[in-house]
């Protein structure tokens, strides 16, 4: 039997039941000068663009604590950045999803489900491949995210458009020139010239 609800004070209230009183995949009707449509397309196009970023983020950590090598501190650290800055990228699509009146993907169950990004070997693979891997991430949410902009400014979702742009694209782009320079195979110091 459930404690009853506390009338005043200061005691919380404990193992209340509730109701889904929105579902995943709806809009409320918010008053933003948008349509319901392009708010609807906003919010599927930004939760599946935030479920391959929160993995993102997660594969940035997970390789940041399995770095090996002569490169490994530069890598760890450049992947703990990046892994922050994909995480404030989270927070940024999630807000926006829920600005619309959507409902943000969070439950990292759910973002499993929703994710294209493959998922990784349980175990520690070679440096090249941990950051192929990043790349190839990176490309997919930006394949993405050129196409949701597009589309969002035809929608005439400025905001959404913004978003993509100047926050997803921007970072994933730089995010991506950092580690794809990592594997470009020349040599340190070059011999003499004869």
């Amino acid at each position: 039997m459930k404690a009853p609800r506390p009338r005043s004070g200061s005691q919380p209230w404990l193992h209340v039941d509730s109701v889904e009183i929105q579902e995943f995949g709806t809009v409320r009707m918010f008053p933003l000068g948008l349509s319901y449509d392009a708010r609807m397309y906003s919010c599927q196009r930004l939760n599946q663009i935030l479920a391959d970023t929160q993995i993102l983020f997660n594969l940035y950590k997970k390789h940041h604590w399995l770095m090996r090598g002569p490169t490994f501190y530069q890598l760890h650290l450049l992947l703990d950045k990046h892994a922050a800055e994909q995480l404030e990228l989270v927070d940024k699509i999630a807000e926006r999803v829920q600005t619309l009146g959507g409902v943000a993907v969070g439950d990292p169950r759910q973002v499993a489900e929703i994710t294209v990004i493959p998922r990784p070997p349980d175990g520690v693979e070679e440096v090249p491949a941990m950051l192929s891997r990043l790349i190839e991430a990176h490309e997919t949410i930006l394949v993405a995210a050129h196409d949701a902009a597009r589309r969002t400014e035809e929608m005439g979702d400025d905001g959404t458009n913004d978003l993509l742009v100047s926050d997803v694209i921007r970072t994933g782009e730089l995010q991506s020139w950092f580690i794809i320079e990592h594997l470009v195979d020349t040599p340190l110091v070059e011999g003499p010239r004869s």
